[in-house]
């Protein structure tokens, strides 16, 4: 199918058309100091009466008389809903994922968002996974899917970055783990500010999902699709932009004899938009699901050499 054809597919298979944006109604509510690094927490609409809570982080000497390119970060699933913005904001959570405040540190100004049933976006009466469940069946019944709100939320989130005057606005790029990597390359083929992109252990194809019965997070799954083409098609989609995916090779999620099978086909696609340097994989042996140093040492240089820091 032609990559036209099934990106056509794909956007009715996700539920449709993006709805215009409305104002973003950004409210401050508090900041916090870390070591060279402010960060504020804050609010902005997806619709009104609909907000996203998230966590900028700013680097020490970057404001509107210095902007700094900026990374958005999308935080991890890991059954963990009472966790979200916090943990790569460095607030909560594990240290390996305390990567926005890396980032920060690194010079970037770095987006933490919470996705919907996360953290400050759960429910009072359905809880954690109850209310996940609830929200994928509730937008599945209305056309929709999970993946087609994640996408809107963050394409929110680019609309924010791009208003800060502390933001060079073209020169926005993104980063997730697990569900995070998911958010990456669902969100890549929709935004086209994201200028540069890193998905860390997870690209799960629909062949692996239904040999190995793997229950995945709900953005995964979007109805209709497999009729058309599998998850490494969508990232496909990204070409040419600069693209880097992570994998550990015993990553039971993404299981690697797919992940081997799909890599070339998005190597395809940017090779045939003469963008072949663009695109990247790295499969570190031995490792599972987590984000290893040298994952991260790639992440870094991808970051460092598509979206650099001004000296």
């Amino acid at each position: 199918m032609a990559t036209a054809d099934f990106r056509d597919r794909l956007l009715k298979c996700l539920g449709g058309d993006w709805p215009a944006p409305v104002p973003l109604n950004v409210r401050l509510r508090e900041t916090l100091q870390r070591e060279g690094v402010r960060i504020e927490s804050l609010f902005y609409d997806v619709f009104p009466g609909d907000s996203i809570p998230a966590l900028l982080l700013i680097p020490a000497g970057v404001d509107a008389a210095r902007p700094a390119p900026a990374i958005a970060v999308w935080h991890q699933h890991n059954g963990e809903w009472h966790l979200g913005k916090s943990e790569p904001a460095g607030l909560a959570g594990n240290p390996m994922h305390h990567t926005g405040l890396a980032l920060a540190r690194q010079g970037y100004v770095v987006l933490c968002p919470d996705a919907l049933c996360f953290e400050e976006r759960q429910d009072s009466r359905l809880k954690g996974g109850e209310f996940e469940r609830f929200e994928f069946l509730r937008y599945t019944l209305a056309g929709q899917c999970m993946a087609w709100r994640n996408i809107l939320d963050m394409k929110r989130s680019i609309d924010f970055l791009a208003s800060r005057p502390e933001v060079r606005a073209d020169q926005i790029g993104c980063y997730g783990h697990s569900m995070g990597s998911t958010h990456t390359w669902l969100a890549g083929p929709w935004e086209p500010r994201i200028k540069c992109l890193v998905g860390n252990c997870c690209l799960p194809t629909y062949k692996g999902i239904h040999r190995e019965k793997l229950l995945h997070c709900f953005p995964n799954f979007i109805p209709g699709l497999q009729a058309f083409g599998d998850t490494p098609d969508i990232a496909a989609l990204i070409a040419p932009r600069p693209l880097l995916l992570n994998f550990g090779e015993l990553d039971r999620g993404s299981p690697i004899e797919d992940v081997r099978e799909a890599l070339p086909n998005i190597q395809r696609a940017y090779d045939s938009m003469h963008a072949g340097d663009k695109f990247s994989a790295f499969i570190e042996a031995g490792a599972g699901h987590v984000l290893s140093e040298g994952m991260w040492e790639r992440t870094l240089q991808w970051f460092g050499r598509h979206l650099p820091i001004p000296a």
